[in-house]
């Protein structure tokens, strides 16, 4: 594979500890600000996030990720408000302290500046970022990647130690405007604008990666390869023996929807099935 930037392949392990690492996903409810918000006591709101977070690593995970995913419809970034780093800073601070163990921010729709701040107020040890690199039609409308003002925001705070994590060809939208170019170069950007991870995803939440589009992301990256939908127990050795890890969120929730709360015996089942190749 020829390479294209000088980028460590070692960032989950520098993160982790560890080579291949299950990280859960943490649906914040709305936050004020956002259409679904409805008045709740802000208590009420981050004690459901830190009752996901324990039962999460109760059950076993590595690593969460903490994500707006209550703010539907999302915003485009230069739309959302300071109130939603506000808040999310605040879950994360908690849930660092009450768990110990490494965090990821997802600001959605693409934001990596928040995101950047967030982790950098909150302790958390990296961002994942839908685009990155190039640009796509996504639910909110055109989106374009973010990396250049990102990468600059994130020198000014000095938070180089945060690390990213890109997805290639990103679940929610359509690629016709790069479609002159292969799923592999796409990912081969996402190196040289300085990503330290890839990720792959499904058509939309929930939704499982195709093995041959793991596997053809993959082979266009020296840096880490997670999933980020569509992960179960039915699945997980499958992903694992091709990955350095996944982003589980749905099939951990109580009837396997993403909007109910977390279901610790899921999590359990789900870390025993992943044991096999953990071990391996």
């Amino acid at each position: 594979m020829q390479e294209i930037s000088d980028k460590s392949t070692s960032a989950i392990r520098e993160i982790f500890g560890t080579d291949k690492v299950l990280i859960g996903m943490i649906h914040c409810p709305a936050f004020p600000g956002a259409p679904r918000y409805r008045g709740t006591d802000m208590s009420v709101i981050y004690d459901a996030c830190m009752r996901d977070a324990e039962a999460l690593v109760d059950g076993g995970l590595h690593g969460l990720m903490i994500e707006n995913h209550g703010d539907v419809p999302f915003s485009k970034p230069e739309d959302i408000g300071h109130e939603t780093a506000a808040f999310m800073s605040v879950v994360t601070d908690r849930i660092a302290r009450a768990t110990g163990v490494p965090l990821g921010i997802n600001v959605l729709a693409n934001a990596p500046i928040p995101a950047f701040a967030i982790a950098m107020a909150g302790g958390a040890k990296f961002i994942r970022v839908n685009q990155w690199a190039n640009a796509y039609v996504a639910n909110e409308g055109f989106m374009e990647g973010r990396a250049a003002e990102a990468m600059r925001y994130r020198s000014l705070l000095r938070a180089e130690h945060i690390k990213v994590f890109a997805d290639s060809h990103v679940k929610h939208g359509a690629h016709a405007i790069v479609a002159d170019r292969s799923i592999q170069e796409l990912t081969r950007d996402l190196a040289f604008f300085d990503a330290d991870g890839v990720i792959a995803t499904g058509q939309r939440t929930g939704n499982t990666a195709t093995i041959e589009e793991i596997e053809e992301i993959g082979s266009a990256t020296h840096l880490p390869l997670l999933v980020g939908s569509g992960v179960t127990k039915d699945n997980i050795v499958e992903i694992l023996r091709r990955t350095n890890g996944v982003i589980v969120a749905s099939s951990l929730k109580q009837g396997g929807v993403w909007w109910n709360p977390v279901d610790i015996e899921r999590v359990k089942a789900f870390r025993a099935a992943a044991e096999p190749a953990l071990e391996a």
